[in-house]
């Protein structure tokens, strides 16, 4: 089956039936599949230009990379430095490019004398063996000195901008069931979720707030697991001659596409919508590139790692610095959608700042940050602490997920003797942590984990650091 048509019907664009219409029309008058679906009325041409759009084709000559002739060159002799002997399809795998263009680079490699045809099997270059001279060794060798990257070869910014247009996270269409499923392993309220809805489809900024142990972490990681849709992003960008990596293995999921090389840009990888988190470490430093002074090149900062996804900020007010310097970073992104960062040679240049960022706080907002940052988070939701029944459900839900037999009386001693008596609030963390107590005293003893009283006290005691009240048995 045709893997655009495959591509088509993952997203719904046509169904089984119409592409196999599709191509049996193909078959019968040839063409491509796109134009028999436009001919057959299943789909119009506007839509399949904007499926195209967010699918990077493939470059058809060297102009089309859209990046500088002397950069491919140099990528390309610092891969052949490590190969020895080579043919096209060898370096067209490592550098993400099709044979045809990497034929013209190999080409003026030759010329040049960097590189050499070693033997041949036809007359058609892919059929070549091709071997890097000693001068092309020394030129090699010298541009190791200048950037160490690499890799796949990189993008345009121009094309980079383009492509998070295009995969907009305000794009993004999330229904009332799709939240609710996402959020069902939760106990949480029907009036959070009312609020929480318009706010991930508005894509725009979220502050949670709230005292701490009660769901807010939880709840962005919720947010991260519904987000449709995968993206591309590039493995590096090429600006001012330099190199900037922007793949990260570690805040992208790849997925695998049924669309082959004949139809993507191999030089971006499908991935879901990345989810990107952190909290205490966070420095100013952590949203400026990254130059690194051994290997040459740039590491892309959190925020561009986080474009078309979900930027998550924990512990907002816990960081090294000063919230309000962190925050007065953000205040030209979250206006106007757009960053500035700078190459250590000064060239300042613009990104695209296309992200649900969710800043989440133990602490009071207007404790944290003045009324013209507040003004510019669009929503404020405050996550508060379980209500009794809330907190029941929890507890039965944390007790079967550790096969532990939920004792009513046991529970009821935790509410009136430890909770009340010491006027204490109800935390959502609480079960959890009670019961992993209660697991290590029985792995300890080697007993099997029970909900009884004398293992409730000694979890109590063991977790809390005040107690006014010490209940007994």
């Amino acid at each position: 089956m045709d893997k655009l048509g495959r591509q088509l019907v993952y997203e719904g664009k046509v169904t089984e039936q119409q592409l196999e219409q599709a191509l049996e029309h193909q078959k019968l008058h040839g063409g491509k599949v796109g134009q028999s679906l436009i001919s057959l009325g299943y789909i119009n041409a506007k839509t399949l230009e904007n499926f195209f759009k967010r699918h990077p084709a493939p470059p058809a000559s060297l102009e089309e990379t859209e990046i500088d002739t002397s950069v491919l060159l140099d990528l390309v002799m610092k891969h052949i430095l490590f190969m020895g002997e080579f043919m096209l399809a060898d370096v067209a795998e490592r550098v993400k490019l099709p044979i045809k263009v990497v034929d013209t680079i190999v080409e003026t490699l030759k010329r040049d004398k960097f590189v050499e045809v070693k033997r041949g099997s036809g007359y058609a270059t892919v059929t070549f063996t091709f071997k890097i001279t000693d001068t092309g060794k020394k030129r090699s060798n010298e541009l190791f000195q200048l950037c160490r990257y690499v890799g796949p070869a990189p993008v345009s910014l121009e094309s980079y901008r383009t492509m998070v247009k295009h995969q907009s996270i305000r794009n993004i269409e999330i229904s009332e069931e799709d939240l609710t499923k996402a959020f069902s392993h939760l106990v949480i309220d029907k009036n959070l979720l009312k609020c929480l809805g318009p706010a991930i489809s508005s894509g725009n900024s979220i502050l949670v707030y709230g005292p701490p142990g009660n769901g807010k972490t939880a709840m962005a990681e919720a947010i991260g697991g519904i987000l449709p849709n995968g993206v591309y992003v590039p493995y590096a960008i090429s600006v001012g001659g330099q190199i900037i990596s922007v793949f990260d293995r570690v805040n992208h999921t790849v997925i695998d596409s049924d669309m082959g090389a004949g139809y993507i840009d191999q030089r971006w990888v499908l991935i879901k919508r990345p989810v990107v988190m952190t909290g205490g470490e966070l420095t100013l430093k952590m949203l400026d590139l990254d130059f690194n002074e051994v290997s040459k090149y740039y590491e892309a900062p959190l925020q561009m790692k986080a474009n078309n996804g979900l930027f998550v900020m924990d512990d907002l007010g816990r960081q090294q610095i000063d919230p309000h310097h962190l925050l007065n970073r953000w205040i030209v992104p979250l206006d106007r959608r757009i960053d500035f960062i700078s190459l250590h040679t000064g060239m300042k240049f613009q990104i695209p700042f296309d992200m649900l960022i969710i800043f989440s706080t133990n602490i009071e907002p207007r404790d944290l940050v003045d009324d013209a940052l507040l003004r510019r988070i669009r929503y404020k939701i405050n996550i508060d602490h379980p209500s009794a029944t809330q907190y029941k459900l929890i507890f039965r839900q944390v007790c079967e997920k550790y096969r532990v037999i939920f004792n009513e009386d046991v529970f009821e001693f935790l509410m009136q003797d430890c909770y009340r008596k010491n006027n204490m609030e109800l935390d959502a963390c609480h079960p959890r942590d009670i019961i992993e107590h209660i697991m290590d005293i029985a792995h300890y003893y080697r007993r099997p984990a029970e909900l009884t009283k004398e293992n409730l006290l000694a979890a109590w005691q063991n977790y809390f650091v005040e107690i006014k009240h010490k209940p007994s048995l």
